[in-house]
């Protein structure tokens, strides 16, 4: 039997959003195209692995997008934000700047899982 749920946008969008690095992600490509390696090299503290997994996510949720650039006879990608990832770093920002307003709200808490408290 499956379970009869209401949509909830908002959860949708946490959703996309969760996880560790994809909003940094979406910070370092809000001043234009970045290579793979490009920000391999910004992001201290991320995997290969975990970036080309992070990017795929985004890139499957329509935030950003990649393109092949071809210079001379050496291939690379560039990721970019759609359009639609350049509004969800605006809301991103929105959240970013309340989170700093209320640090000291947020510090220390008990922290739940997303999951749970959305139910």
């Amino acid at each position: 039997m499956t379970e009869n749920r209401i949509q909830c946008d908002v959860e949708e969008l946490l959703r996309v959003i969760a996880g560790r690095w994809k909003v940094v992600l979406i910070r370092e490509l809000e001043t234009g195209p970045r290579r793979h390696g490009q920000l391999l090299r910004s992001l201290t503290g991320i995997t290969q692995k975990m970036l080309t997994q992070r990017l795929r996510e985004l890139e499957a949720d329509g935030l950003i997008q990649h393109r092949d650039v071809l210079e001379g006879k050496v291939r690379h990608v560039e990721y970019s934000l759609t359009e639609w990832g350049v509004s969800v770093k605006e809301v991103v920002m929105h959240l970013h700047h309340w989170a700093v307003a209320h640090h000291e709200n947020l510090a220390g808490r008990k922290r739940l899982p997303l999951k749970e408290m959305m139910h």
